[in-house]
C-alpha cells in the first residue's frame, strides 16, 4: 500500500471505492470545481454534480478496476500523475460486455490535512487506450 499522504494514494482509494460501488466515497476524492473527462472523445465535465452523474454511469457498468502506477511528479501542492488501468467484467444496459483499458493523465492538489484530491481526472488522457463496448450510451447520454 502506498503512503496515504502521497499523491498515488488517491489511485488506490479510487480503485477501492469503485470496486465497492461506493459513489459517495468516490466523490470525496474530487475538489468542488474539479474536471473529469468521462470517456474517450467526450467533452470534459466540471463540478461535483456533473462528475457524480458521470461516475454513477460508470459504476452502473459494474466490473472491477485494476491499475499499474506509471508516475507522479510533485511540485509543491500540485502533482501530475498517470496510471495504466483495466476495467474488466463490466456490462452495458443491454448486458453486453464492457472492457476499458487506458492510460490516465491526472492532476491532484494537496489538501490542508495532507491528503490529495483530483483537480483534473482524465482517464483516457495517456498515450494508449482500448475501449470495447463503451461509449456515450454507457454514460446515460444518448
Amino acid at each position: 500500500m502506498t503512503d496515504p499522504l502521497s499523491p498515488g494514494a488517491v489511485n488506490e482509494q479510487w480503485r477501492d471505492a469503485f470496486n465497492a460501488g461506493d459513489l459517495p466515497r468516490l466523490m470525496t476524492m474530487y475538489e468542488p470545481h474539479a474536471v473529469l473527462v468521462p470517456g474517450p472523445d467526450v467533452e470534459p465535465l466540471q463540478g461535483h454534480a456533473a462528475i457524480e452523474a458521470a461516475l454513477g454511469g460508470l459504476l452502473a457498468l459494474g466490473g472491477q478496476i485494476t491499475f499499474v502506477p506509471r508516475y507522479w511528479i510533485v511540485q509543491g501542492d500540485l502533482a501530475l500523475g498517470s496510471i495504466a488501468f483495466t476495467l474488466e467484467g463490466g456490462r452495458d444496459r443491454d448486458g453486453a460486455p464492457v472492457e476499458l483499458r487506458g492510460t490516465t493523465a491526472e492532476v491532484v492538489r494537496r489538501q490542508t490535512d495532507g491528503s490529495w484530491k483530483y483537480v483534473v481526472d482524465h482517464p483516457f488522457g495517456g498515450a494508449s487506450q482500448a475501449v470495447r463496448g463503451y461509449g456515450e450510451s454507457a454514460l446515460g447520454e444518448e
